[in-house]
């Protein structure tokens, strides 16, 4: 889980700490994109209008595989289950 962690926060796809309202997707999602969190929330929801069901399942696959900020270290590969000092 900590490689997919380290992958979406190496992309720019992390939960923020502000601007949360449920679980911080729709908010890092926004951010990834440059658009504020209002906007990426009002367009999560349209999309779930046009487009029904997906977006119910996507949201806490989401929530799962994107790392809180902050929650990813810097730490390298080889030190990810050594304890910190």
């Amino acid at each position: 889980m900590n490689d997919i962690h380290q992958s979406f926060a190496h992309q720019g796809l992390v939960r923020p700490r502000e601007e949360r309202v449920l679980g911080g997707v729709c908010a890092g999602l926004g951010q990834r994109f440059g658009i504020g969190a209002w906007p990426a929330r009002i367009l999560f929801v349209l999309l779930l209008m046009i487009i029904p069901g997906s977006q119910i399942l996507i949201y806490p696959i989401l929530w799962v595989l994107m790392p809180s900020a902050g929650a990813v270290s810097n730490r390298t590969p080889e030190t990810w289950s050594a304890p910190s000092p």
